[in-house]
């Protein structure tokens, strides 16, 4: 139960909250942007299974390798990509800490 919260507590609460501490101008396009890092988990559909519970996605799913985390933190630098960076960031930083509680 802690591994289930703790991840999707991450994936949509976290992005919320800095969406509304960090990004007062203009929170909620923050928030949804900071929410789409979710999509990168449309490279589940090339695993089989689908789903796994017990499959960790670091380095596993295409999108989700060292390169593209890599990648990731590298859209942190510059002012225009910074908050893409961060959504797909959190995301990772969801899906490492679901891997550490397995």
């Amino acid at each position: 139960m802690l591994r289930w919260f703790l991840h999707y507590g991450i994936h949509f609460l976290v992005p919320i909250l800095i969406g509304l501490l960090f990004y007062k101008g203009y929170r909620w396009k923050a928030i949804l942007i900071l929410l789409a890092g979710i999509v990168i988990d449309l490279d589940h559909f090339w695993a089989d299974p689908l789903f796994d519970p017990n499959r960790c996605s670091i380095n596993f799913h295409p999108l989700h390798t060292y390169w593209a985390i890599a990648l990731y933190v590298l859209l942190l630098i510059p002012k225009k990509t910074r908050i893409f960076g961060l959504a797909l960031v959190i995301h990772i930083v969801a899906d490492i800490t679901d891997c550490l509680l397995m």
